[in-house]
């Protein structure tokens, strides 16, 4: 089996991968789109994207590239703890700090606190900035990274553990296409059920009497999160995460009602939650 995931290797995505994909072959994608346009085109099976950091929110680009594509669903949740690590060549003080700027700004208190005066760069990815402080050493250059690439660049780790919240995570989709063979629906006895919700008007309380449906039935709303259409300014669709045990029957019931009441209705999983250690 193939699985893709949003590359470079090292980075925290390819930690997800291993976690749930260790012995199966893994592609690494420069974009989420190119990683599931991939997995549209049979390319892979599976792919492995980022979807919420706890610190930063939702990650745009997966949302909203899945929304718009009607081939593909969620398989597995993966629950990762995000720890990052600032490393340099060399234990000075560093005159560049580079990395990816959702772990720049994971880390922000950090760097006011130490090295206020140090010029930041944004990079790709954490795994390009770790990559070219091992490559330039003479540049000074510090790098906000995995433990793993540290490892992987021979970096020497000058700051621990320096994320601002100790409950730093990411939550990760393990995505595969609709027409894929999966076990029943009905075999997930424990996770979540997500799905994007547009509305028929924008009329007040349309959104209350869409999610009364899933209420009156005791279904927990586990997230909730607007984003716009991008068809004109006010339009928008929601992502909502429900908490499914063995009620996975009762949620397709309330699908069926809000449809009735003119909502359009698109579900990903329902799909299990892994979460790393």
């Amino acid at each position: 089996m193939k699985i893709g995931y949003l590359g470079p290797k090292n980075s925290f995505t390819y930690q997800a991968t291993n976690a749930a994909f260790l012995n199966q072959t893994q592609l690494a994608f420069s974009t989420i789109q190119k990683c599931l346009e991939a997995t549209i085109a049979k390319e892979v099976d599976m792919a492995v994207i980022p979807i919420e950091n706890s610190l930063e929110g939702s990650v745009h680009a997966s949302m909203d590239y899945l929304f718009h594509s009607k081939e593909l669903t969620v398989q597995q949740e993966i629950i990762l703890p995000i720890r990052q690590q600032l490393m340099a060549t060399n234990p000075g003080i560093p005159e560049v700090i580079m990395s990816h700027p959702q772990a720049l700004a994971q880390s922000q208190a950090y760097l006011s606190a130490h090295y206020p005066d140090v010029a930041i760069v944004q990079t790709p990815s954490t795994t390009y900035a770790a990559e070219y402080a091992t490559s330039h050493p003479q540049e000074k250059v510090a790098a906000i990274a995995s433990k793993q690439a540290a490892a992987a660049f021979g970096l020497t780790i000058i700051g621990q553990d320096i994320q601002d919240n100790d409950q730093n995570e990411t939550r990760f989709w393990v995505i595969t296409r609709k027409d894929k063979p999966t076990e029943s629906t009905s075999k997930v006895t424990q996770g979540k059920l997500s799905f994007f919700l547009t509305l028929p008007s924008n009329q007040p309380g349309v959104l209350h009497k869409m999610l009364a449906a899933f209420a009156w039935r005791g279904i927990d709303l586990a997230k909730i999160e607007s984003r716009p259409l991008k068809t004109s300014l006010g339009q928008y669709y929601f992502i909502i995460d429900l908490a499914v045990e063995d009620n996975v029957a009762l949620a397709y019931y309330a699908f069926e009602e809000v449809s009735l009441l003119g909502a359009k209705i698109r579900v990903l999983g329902p799909y299990e939650i892994r979460i790393v250690k």
